[in-house]
């Protein structure tokens, strides 16, 4: 099987989490400038085999888009028109940054640590991933 990447796209940064080949497990991958997506995909993508991005939407609760909307929605026409052949699935991304705070909070992480958004990016990508694993199984 191949591994499953997820991408909590942002103005900034955006985090990546992967599965295990098995796609049972989902682990942080790394925090990377939002403007660096395209070459490390093609970098990720050439090292090892990937068979679905999901990328996490954000709306409100009544659906509506929020202002990170369309800066993700655009991020994903530019890994569609660059990865053509390679599924793409948009998942809800409400609260991920959140749960992401208190999990680091729950791990018992320093307050100096849990301020690093590049951290909590990585985070709320692996939660995506995980809740997107446990809602195919």
């Amino acid at each position: 099987m191949a591994r499953i990447i997820a991408i909590d796209y942002g103005g900034k940064r955006t985090g990546l989490a992967v599965t295990d080949p098995l796609q049972i497990i989902a682990t942080g991958l790394t925090t990377i400038a939002s403007n660096e997506l395209i070459p490390f995909l093609k970098k990720y993508f050439s090292e090892e085999q990937v068979e679905l991005i999901i990328i996490g939407l954000p709306k409100n609760w009544d659906e509506s888009d929020t202002h990170g909307t369309p800066l993700v929605e655009s991020a994903i026409k530019k890994i569609q028109k660059e990865f053509p052949d390679m599924p793409l699935t948009t998942v809800d991304e409400r609260y991920t940054s959140k749960m992401a705070k208190d999990a680091m909070l729950e791990m018992g992480m320093k307050k100096k640590d849990r301020r690093d958004k590049k951290l909590v990016d990585e985070i709320a990508a692996t939660i995506m991933l995980q809740e997107y694993l446990q809602s195919v199984r």
